[in-house]
């Protein structure tokens, strides 16, 4: 999506759904590793039934569960960037920034898409065309 977004093979691979089922079943099992007995008492240990940030960290303590909220974030992030990447190519914006924003830092990444898409849009409207 960064290297070569219009490549046919990119386009391929970003239309198919195996980089989800195979992060889906990978986080899945590391989430069945990392279940334990307290984790819904850490998840929800105030008396509201709401998540603590102590019960939090307690639970990333663990190296598995560490692994499957990576695993997660890996898929979200990868989701995110498929659909700036895809809202790109619809519109034709150019999106390697937003797409590298996004596998790093993801909603870093949709607000710059967002905003290229308006700078790019709003310039469109002002520069008049010629024939």
């Amino acid at each position: 999506m960064v290297a070569a977004p219009k490549a046919e093979l990119t386009r391929k691979l970003m239309e198919s759904v195996i980089p989800y089922v195979v992060l889906g079943l990978l986080y899945a099992y590391l989430l069945y590793l990392s279940w334990t007995p307290d984790t819904i008492g850490l998840m929800f240990a105030s008396k509201y039934w709401l998540p603590e940030l102590s019960g939090i960290a307690k639970m990333f303590s663990s190296e598995m569960t560490l692994a499957s909220a990576w695993i997660h974030l890996l898929a979200v992030d990868l989701f995110a960037a498929r659909q700036v990447y895809h809202d790109g190519l619809q519109n034709g914006i150019e999106t390697r920034h937003s797409v590298s924003l996004c596998l790093l830092f993801c909603p870093i990444g949709i607000v710059i898409h967002l905003l290229t898409k308006a700078v790019l849009s709003s310039a469109e409207k002002t520069v008049p065309r010629t024939h």
